[in-house]
């Protein structure tokens, strides 16, 4: 114990501020109660057990009157810190006396016998200010040691009153720390903080205010000097669970296990991502080619009527230039459907507002499914104003994708009168577009498969099964919205074809 103070007197640390515990003589573990001297709005702060308490009200009447008392502040319920209050109530004989704690305490607390009326902290903002302006600010640290734990913080003089934090175990007590007090604190914390993650939490609060001195409820009060380096130190302690070998071994296992799965997880979407992309692209020379097809035709067949006429010696120059003016129509024809596409697939993230209208016009004419095609009748209900805000792009694939397997069902079952029906209606926030058809609906057993990745009941030539799970992630993570399907039936109970249901958030 130091020689320069006396601890059978009230021990002054900062400005209206006293130490007026007991020194317990072989006692490695000293109780620290604290008075701050506020008129007769003084706060008594962790007063103690009855061990110390002939010795704890001698030294604090040595500076007020007892009641001049208004304020007990209990930073936890133990009997060391709490016991005595009852016998203080007695002596402070106040019908203003305030217990203050943290709600989830006060239903604790009162099993002592207490009778004054409760300041529950974390039900005034954790916060306390008498009438005459002294203010401190609480802060919560559960479960260092006890669920409704705090610390008090007088912001003038700049004193924490940190209740079990930093509090030490020693054999040979003084009263101010010095450097090497991490080694007294650190068995203390060991034993009574829960783990580290828990006390690091209560750390990183601590360690943001400005603090000239740490009077903790046992062990050694704090210099500024030392705070900084005695906090680092404090949070790469092993506390708790942490010393418990079986438990720390548990821990490094599971830490171990969820990178492992972390890194497979990783490992999987790169690979999705990449067959995404792959996907993409033989989708993409897919549509470019049965654009192509036809303009490929028509250019070979007015080639080879031009070589046999040549042949023949019967080719006129209005016929050259006749033939010639249509392929290169068709050659001008295939150069903007590659345009068309290297656009619709390259990755446009400048985000802005768009008609669905013409999202659903452009996949249209990609997909080959305009009115004009033989067969197919499109009953097109969309207002040309409604606008949603993302990238247009993305919106196209996802109505291209659904499209595109009405066009395989189409040459599939080699139908010859399709009706699609594409229609937007409000309902409440939402804007929800559907696509029908009628070419015969989805296997039930395949319905809640469709858009799972890779699965397809087409031939590998028509598809990868990676257009509809693309769909729906485009709409369910980019979008926001829902993507579904349903089978549609007649009267006679009979399928006859399936519904795509669009639902978005972001309205126009």
């Amino acid at each position: 114990m130091s020689k320069e103070l006396n601890t059978s007197e009230a021990v002054l640390i900062a400005p209206n501020i006293y130490w007026v515990g007991m020194h317990l003589k072989d006692d490695p573990f000293q109780c620290h109660p604290y008075l701050i001297k506020n008129g007769n709005e003084s706060i008594l702060i962790d007063p103690g057990s009855m061990i110390e308490f002939d010795e704890t009200v001698r030294k604090v009447k040595s500076i007020v009157d007892l009641s001049d008392i208004k304020y007990i502040i209990l930073h936890h319920q133990d009997p060391d810190l709490a016991a005595a209050v009852p016998e203080i109530e007695k002596l402070i004989n106040r019908d203003d006396l305030l217990i203050v704690t943290h709600s989830r305490m006060s239903l604790l607390v009162k099993h002592y016998l207490i009778k004054s009326s409760y300041y529950e902290i974390d039900k005034h903002d954790n916060v306390l200010i008498t009438s005459s302006g002294f203010r401190l600010d609480f802060l919560t640290t559960p479960y260092c040691h006890s669920p409704g734990a705090f610390v008090s913080y007088e912001p003038i003089t700049k004193v924490l009153f940190s209740g079990d934090i930093f509090g030490g175990i020693e054999e040979s007590w003084d009263f101010y720390a010095d450097e090497s007090y991490f080694l007294k604190a650190k068995q203390f914390h060991q034993e009574y903080m829960p783990s580290k993650d828990i006390f690091n939490y209560a750390l990183g609060k601590i360690e943001k205010l400005d603090i000239d001195l740490i009077a903790p409820q046992h062990g050694s009060v704090i210099e500024k000097k030392y705070i900084s380096s005695l906090i680092k130190d404090m949070k790469n302690l092993d506390c708790g669970l942490y010393i418990e070998e079986k438990y720390n071994q548990e821990l490094i296992d599971m830490i171990k296990e969820l990178q492992e799965k972390e890194q497979a997880l990783k490992e999987r979407n790169l690979m999705l991502s990449e067959q995404s992309k792959r996907a993409e692209i033989g989708e993409m020379i897919g549509n470019i080619a049965h654009q192509w097809r036809q303009p490929l035709a028509i250019i070979n067949t007015s080639l080879a009527i031009l070589k046999e006429k040549n042949r023949a010696n019967i080719l006129s120059k209005d016929e050259i230039s006749e033939k010639l003016e249509k392929m290169e129509k068709r050659v001008i024809y295939m150069s903007e459907t590659i345009e068309d596409f290297m656009s619709y697939y390259s990755p446009d993230k400048e985000k802005s507002w768009f008609s669905i209208y013409e999202a659903v016009e452009r996949a249209l004419e990609i997909v080959n499914l305009q009115e004009n095609r033989k067969g197919v009748k499109i009953n097109l209900s969309i207002s040309s104003d409604y606008k949603i805000y993302g990238l247009i792009n993305e919106f196209i694939q996802v109505v291209v994708s659904i499209l595109s397997n009405i066009n395989d069902l189409i040459t599939i079952k080699s139908l010859t009168q399709t009706n699609i029906a594409i229609t937007l209606y409000k309902e409440n926030s939402h804007a929800t577009l559907t696509i029908a058809d009628n070419c015969g609906g989805i296997d039930e057993n395949s319905l809640s498969k469709i858009f799972d990745p890779y699965f397809t009941t087409k031939h590998k030539s028509m598809g990868t099964g990676l257009g509809l799970h693309i769909a729906k992630m485009i709409v369910e993570d980019n979008i926001g919205g829902h993507l579904s399907a349903k089978n549609i039936y007649n009267e006679k109970n009979e399928k006859i074809g399936a519904e795509f249901i669009i639902k978005i958030k972001n309205e126009y």
